[in-house]
């Protein structure tokens, strides 16, 4: 064996040296730069450590990204619509919903505000509801309902909630501050022993209680008013704020009968109201006569769609009597269908007897009323002629010193039935009228408001409908506009503003640039 193939032990020793110097260097840079490996991706992230008093005001602000569902100050006055629609409401909900499903405790913290308004608009909504709250009861878990703060109930015709499931909501929920039915209960006259606990009576006793702010109620039957409205003689409706009646009978009592002109003094009612400021009613002249027994010093605001159409009857005049001088807003007006249901069902002595009503001499109201500052009336109503001159804004109120703002519903209503051109028997002069001014008797029952004499006070005229200020700014047709521009120049002449449903004034210009959006697209 030659000594060249025999390896020098040095060498060898250094080779190794060089080996592992190489693999460590290798091991130390791949460690370095290597990844971290990633957690276990089966534990949830930890939310920051904030106190939870602090996570329910975040929480708190994330849920009245949309709306604040217990602010309901804005809509006292009748010149404000609801702010609250059911598709804000669904939204809002969802936004809820998605922040009680990020962890435990944030499921904990949105609950709350999960149950602080509840909107039912279908019967099988109702059921579940009141399950829910019976379940947690029998199975002694925190319940849902003492959350409850606002109670919306709106449903269609065929989808009324059973009262037993209003029953158990309400059974559940003592905080209940507003609470509205519009005309959404289930009412059966066939029930030969239905459950007393479910009456309309006990319904409203667990209603009527002191933290209630606001409350919409319907009567779905003949029953006395004065005995329906029983419960609020406690008198623990101290808070209450705004009062909602209105009434789904099968037939209106004053279409029945004339209205009573007696004694009304067993229809007194000893009912203190201290905070409410405004008052809505679909009601007859004879329970105006409970209503005017009633103490309201707050009372500011009111809204009557008088159910009889007469105006004359004593009980209405008790109320304005009574409470007339506090009124600084009053909405007066009724839909001219029933009007027309009226006149084809009333047997025709009675439509005599109304005739004759109306030739009456108009009650005193802006006596009555001497501290009105806004009116509101409907388009879409029964106008009555006062002289061969023009028309007034209502039969009951067709002058006024001291009235600065009139809102005027249903101009849609009118846009819309009112005929594009006039009629075959229509006079000559009515059509050279009609071919000057579009809608020419809306035109002239607007332009009555403007009479110096009638309204010297008037500053604003508002249209407080949605869908005409839609019809006058979106792909607006030339006659609509035509018409609007008559009446913000006769509103200008005048000088008096003329406002859209917003309480945004209207312009020529902005008539104009409607137009010209109109005609781009």
């Amino acid at each position: 064996m030659h000594l060249a193939s025999v390896p020098n032990p040095q060498d060898t020793s250094l080779s190794i040296r060089n080996k592992l110097s190489v693999r460590a260097l290798t091991a130390k840079f791949r460690s370095r730069f290597r990844r971290q490996k990633p957690h276990n991706s089966e534990q949830p992230a930890r939310l920051p450590h904030i106190p939870p008093e602090l996570w329910g005001i975040i929480i708190q602000h994330a849920c009245l990204f949309h709306h604040d569902p217990l602010d309901t100050s804005q809509e006292l006055s009748f010149l404000e619509s609801s702010s609250t629609q059911l598709a804000t409401y669904r939204a809002c909900m969802t936004t809820k919903r998605n922040l009680s499903l990020v962890s435990s405790q944030w499921n904990a913290l949105t609950r709350s505000f999960l149950y602080e308004f509840v909107w039912i608009s279908r019967a099988a909504q109702a059921k579940s509801l009141a399950r829910t709250l019976l379940m947690e009861y029998v199975a002694n878990f925190a319940s849902s309902g003492k959350f409850i703060r606002r109670l919306h109930i709106e449903t269609p015709a065929l989808e009324r909630c059973a009262p037993a499931d209003l029953r158990t909501i309400l059974d559940y929920s003592p905080h209940l501050a507003i609470y509205s039915d519009h005309h959404s209960v289930q009412r059966s006259i066939l029930e030969d022993s239905p459950d007393p606990r479910c009456s309309p009576e006990e319904i409203l006793k667990l209603v009527a209680q002191p933290k209630i702010r606001r409350l919409s109620w319907t009567s779905y039957d003949d029953v006395p008013f004065e005995l329906r409205m029983a419960p609020l003689v406690t008198n623990v409706t101290t808070r209450l704020e705004y009062l909602e009646l209105s009434s789904r009978t099968a037939h209106v009592s004053g279409f029945n009968q004339p209205s009573t002109t007696g004694n009304f003094d067993h229809l007194q009612m000893n009912v203190r109201l201290p905070s409410l400021r405004a008052l809505k009613v679909s009601l007859d002249s004879n329970t105006f006569a409970v209503l005017a027994s009633w103490d309201m010093p707050a009372l500011t605001n009111l809204s009557v769609l008088s159910s009889d159409f007469s105006y004359t009857g004593e009980g209405f005049a008790r109320f304005f009597k009574a409470h007339g001088s506090k009124l600084t807003q009053l909405e007066l007006g009724h839909s001219s269908s029933l009007i027309e249901e009226y006149y084809l069902t009333t047997p025709q002595h009675l439509v005599a007897l109304h005739q004759q009503q109306h030739q009456q001499p108009a009650v005193p109201l802006a006596e009555w009323c001497p501290n009105l500052r806004e009116f509101v009336c409907s388009a879409d109503a029964e106008w009555h002629w006062q002289s061969p001159d023009w028309i007034a804004p209502h039969i009951l109120l067709p002058a006024h010193p001291r009235v600065e703002l009139i809102g005027i519903r249903d101009i849609d209503a009118r846009l819309i039935a009112d005929p594009i051109a006039p009629a075959a028997n229509a006079s000559a002069d009515s059509l050279a009228a009609d071919a000057a001014t579009p809608y020419f008797l809306l035109s002239e029952q607007i332009s009555s408001l403007l009479r110096r004499d009638a309204f010297p006070s008037l500053r604003f005229v508002r249209d407080l409908s949605a869908e005409s200020h839609r019809m006058r700014t979106a792909h607006p047709s030339a006659r609509v506009l035509q018409f609007w521009k008559k009446v913000v120049a006769r509103c200008a002449e005048r000088g008096v503003w003329f406002e859209d449903c917003t309480g945004v004034n209207v312009t020529q210009g902005a008539l104009r640039r409607a137009a010209l959006a109109g005609d781009s697209d």
